[in-house]
């Protein structure tokens, strides 16, 4: 088993058809806070005190752009950078100039094997200027990312093996939840078994369950579609509730998670597929839920 360690998720960036229209969308309905600009226009927002959590790019195809890992250490993202090449991957250096831009110390890109997504990893991310003031929503930080793939256990298996990721519970031939180690969230990492490579959501995890109430009365007051719950997950204990950015790529607000112990945590369970094995409550999802999110490919020079 790989010896690296992992802080969190650190920050997801989404490609979008309009940046004004998400980013507006990102602030005004779902509670992020703009937090400048990096290179090539992107925008950046965040929900935390840290530099960022999102960042929004424009492009053709509305979908996920990278997914960034916070490593415990500078040594932690040495230990991966080997591993990772000893794999005969190989890794990309991120730019001094866009590290400074995205507050970071040092990264490194990759891309992933089997989903072909742009996943980045660093160890230090530096904190905002200002305080994060929440506004319609208090976002207490950037849960989790599931993604879509037609190479389910392939995928599984190499996150388990070779990233050091811990499964904590799946639902049988339909999707595997995953932490990444030592970070005790039930979840930051999520796989659903599908017909394609694809973004299935994005989640926020919030204060208080009537930040999900109250969020359920603004996306209907704008006319946001709401494509599942509100509800109750079984595996996570997560009260939630999904709904569609204006590119139709899947977001969740979520309350309350499953901690893990680092030591000696219990075994992941093997839920039926079934409607109630991913709701308590009952809820169906919507057929436009997890439908849209393009995987696009890594960016950097070769």
């Amino acid at each position: 088993m790989p010896d690296f360690r992992y802080r969190r998720l650190g920050y997801v960036a989404l490609n979008v058809s309009d940046l004004a229209r998400s980013g507006a969308f990102y602030e005004e309905i779902v509670g992020l806070q703009p937090s400048g600009a990096a290179l090539a226009g992107e925008r950046l927002y965040r929900c935390t005190q840290r530099h960022h959590d999102v960042v929004l790019h424009q492009a053709a195809a509305p979908g996920l752009r990278r997914v960034a890992w916070e490593m415990e250490s500078a040594d932690d993202l040495e230990r991966l950078e080997r591993h990772l090449q000893s794999l005969g991957m190989r890794t990309f250096d991120v730019a001094a100039e866009e590290c400074a831009a995205l507050g970071l110390a040092r990264a490194v890109r990759v891309i992933e094997p089997h989903l072909g997504a742009v996943f980045e990893y660093f160890h230090t991310m530096v904190s905002a200027a200002t305080s994060y003031v929440p506004t319609v929503t208090r976002i207490a930080r950037l849960g989790h990312v599931v993604l879509a793939t037609d190479a389910h256990a392939d995928t599984e298996r190499f996150f388990l093996d070779q990233l050091n990721y811990r499964a904590s519970d799946r639902i049988e031939g339909a999707v595997t939840f995953m932490r990444c180690w030592p970070n005790p969230l039930h979840h930051s990492f999520g796989l659903s078994k599908g017909s394609s490579k694809r973004l299935h959501h994005v989640n926020f995890m919030v204060t208080d369950i009537d930040d999900v109430g109250r969020a359920m009365y603004r996306l209907k007051k704008h006319d946001v579609p709401i494509v599942f719950g509100p509800g109750r997950h079984p595996p996570s204990e997560s009260i939630f509730l999904y709904f569609l950015d204006p590119d139709e790529l899947t977001v969740e607000f979520s309350f309350g998670m499953e901690e893990f112990p680092e030591i000696a945590p219990r075994e992941p369970r093997l839920l039926p597929m079934s409607l109630q094995s991913i709701d308590y409550w009952g809820s169906v999802p919507d057929p436009r839920f997890a439908a849209q999110g393009v995987i696009a490919p890594l960016t950097e020079p070769a």
